[in-house]
């Protein structure tokens, strides 16, 4: 059929559409149309179709409404998380504060004990100085004492004799009879 309207429009004729029952293509189409839609809206097609839409919108709408209640929620744990975590940071700049006073606290003590210790330590060092200052000083009085006492001995020795004992033991008696 394609063949014969390829070879009528070449040859140049006017090609006229077939007629059935003095109608044609165009109006049996537009017949068929408003048969079928006539029938779908015999089976009430468009208020099923109407009711499928209304089943989806009302799900859409369900979904809308626990999406909401979802997104409140979330707002919510949102609000107490975040005043949680001030919290927490209120808290650990108290700690903090309280960290940094215990520390200056334990560091001026220590600043204390050790200033207590060196003098201490320093009054530990002066009196073994003094100590061993009189200690030295006490050798070298006896080391005098024994040198002049040496001395003495060998004076007495090389100067007095016999006689001159014989005569201080004799004061000496005297002295204590008296």
């Amino acid at each position: 059929m394609i063949d014969q309207l390829v070879l009528l429009a070449a040859d140049g004729a006017d090609y006229v559409a077939p007629k059935a029952f003095g109608l044609d293509a165009t109006v049996w189409v537009s017949i068929a149309m408003l048969v079928f839609i006539g029938i779908l809206v015999w089976k009430k097609v468009p208020a099923m179709i109407a009711a499928g839409l209304d089943g989806k919108i009302a799900a859409i709408r369900a979904q809308l409404a626990e999406a909401e209640t979802l997104r409140k929620e979330a707002e919510a744990l949102k609000a107490e998380y975040a005043a949680k975590i001030a919290g927490a940071e209120a808290e650990a700049a108290e700690m903090r504060a309280r960290a940094e006073a215990e520390a200056a606290t334990l560091v001026e003590k220590a600043k204390a004990d050790a200033t207590a210790l060196i003098a201490r330590r320093k009054k530990m060092a002066e009196d073994r100085i003094g100590a061993a200052e009189a200690a030295a000083l006490a050798e070298v009085r006896g080391a005098a004492a024994r040198a002049a006492t040496e001395a003495a001995a060998a004076l007495i020795a090389a100067k007095h004799d016999a006689a001159a004992d014989k005569a201080q033991v004799d004061k000496a008696i005297k002295a204590l009879a008296k």
